[in-house]
């Protein structure tokens, strides 16, 4: 179990020092980091759009039964 324990951090230490060693490889991370949060500010754009025509158009809907 230690020889397993020891070979399974041992690879991830290499890695992560491989990782580290290339400068480039997370640059794609934060260019993704980056759309994602103008997707999602998008998102609460058009959020915020449809609950203000939806509050606006609310109070022109006749809510009253008529009697037969």
């Amino acid at each position: 179990m230690i020889n397993y324990l020891r070979a399974y951090l041992g690879a991830h230490a290499q890695r992560l020092r491989q990782a580290q060693a290339d400068g480039e490889r997370g640059a794609s991370a934060i260019e993704l980091a980056i759309i994602t949060g103008v997707l999602v500010l998008l998102a609460i754009g058009v959020l915020t759009v449809i609950i203000t025509e939806v509050n606006s158009g609310k109070s022109t809907i006749s809510s009253t039964i008529p009697n037969p």
